[in-house]
Parts: structure tokens; sequence; C-alpha cells
């Protein structure tokens, strides 16, 4: 579903990724794991669209998005790739279904079906009761189960995740991780994550090593 080939990014004489080369499949978890410094969160936001490499190719269900222009990519974005982040990123001012329904307006979804959509979700991570809550009334936990309901609004093909339980206790965070295996099952979804936490990292179909800007392991 993913296929990224000879990626390398550098930022001005600094060579952060020397050419990688990468495979994803629809539905899998795959964890990418290494030492800080590696390349992981750069190789997982030139994935998602968010920076471009300085070469190489990426084909997302097999449309070459690296070439795309910035209104197109930011669309592409919106429709096909969902974020879940180590700090939630909910608007502090929006209720969680608020914070939800962005996304899908952004994509051109009028306010009732959005809400409706995010009212689903909220209830399938059992929030119904925290749909009017401001994020400041939230747990941690639930904050970033709100996170991901938002990453599930466009039915994206992916969730790319950048340490998404490295803010939680390790309750949160095991509930979490179970949470990715719910949402493959229920919907097939395919996930990529950059994490430290080596039992996320265990659970996943494969760990992808890097180390030093290539990788070494997979």
């Amino acid at each position: 579903m993913i296929s990224g080939k000879a990626i390398h990014k550098t930022y001005g004489t600094l060579e952060v990724l020397k050419g990688i080369d990468i495979e994803i499949a629809k539905g899998e978890i795959v964890s990418v794991v290494g030492p800080s410094g590696a390349g992981k969160t750069t190789l997982l936001q030139i994935i998602g669209t968010l920076d471009r490499p300085t070469s190489g190719s990426i084909l997302f269900d097999g449309q070459e998005i690296a070439s795309l222009s910035e209104k197109r990519l930011s669309a592409f974005r919106n429709k096909h790739i969902g974020f879940v982040f180590q700090f939630h990123h909910l608007l502090p001012e929006f209720t969680a279904v608020e914070n939800l329904c962005i996304p899908a307006m952004i994509a051109g979804t009028s306010l009732h079906d959005a809400k409706r959509r995010a009212m689903e979700l909220l209830d399938f991570l059992h929030l119904t009761d925290r749909a009017e809550h401001k994020p400041s009334a939230l747990s941690g936990g639930e904050q970033q189960r709100v996170a991901v309901a938002r990453a599930l609004m466009n039915r994206p093909s992916a969730i790319l995740a950048d340490e998404p339980s490295g803010n939680l206790d390790s309750a949160n965070a095991k509930e979490l991780h179970q949470l990715f295996f719910t949402l493959r099952k229920e919907f097939n979804q395919t996930f990529i994550i950059v994490t430290h936490n080596l039992e996320l990292a265990e659970m996943s179909d494969r760990q992808l090593l890097m180390v030093d800007g290539r990788i070494v392991q997979s």
C-alpha cells in the first residue's frame, strides 16, 4: 500500500535519511524503532507528506505523492492519512466532538454528517459521555483516544503515530496499544508507529530498526 524507494533527506549539509526503501502492506501494524537521531520521525513526516524528500519516490496506493503541488498534497493528506502524536494537539477551545469534526469539514463534509461520524467514533471508543468536554477536562488517556478518533475521521488509508504512548502512564499506554489492534481488526486499519516502547514494538507485525539514517533490519 505504501512504497518508498531510495528516500534521501538532507538539511543543508546534514544527511538525515540515506536511501530508505520501505514497503507497508494494507492492514499492517509496523513499528519503527532505533536510537534518538536515527531519522525515525523524519521518515514518518515524509511518508505522511508533512515534509518532502530531497530525492526518492513515495507511492501511496499506487499514487506518486512526492511531486504533488502543495494544494493537492494537503488535500491528499487530509483524506488519506491520519496522525497521532505524543502530545495530542487537540485544540483547547473546542470540545472533543468539535475537534473531531474539523478535519471532516476541511474535507468538505457537512457539519451534520461530520458530527454524526464523530459521535459514532466517540461511541466506539467509549467516549460518548465526554463528547462535549474540552481537552482540559479530559484525562491524558481520554485526550489521546480523542486524538485517535480524530485521526480516523476521514477514513484514512493509514494512521501514522509518533511516540503515541510517550506521554501516558503504563496503564493508559497499554490501553492505547490494544486499541490499535482493535482498530486493525475492525477496520483493517494500517499503522506506522515510531516508538521507544518495547512492548508496543514487540506487539507489532514487524519492527523496522533505523540506525544513522538507514533501515538496518526489517
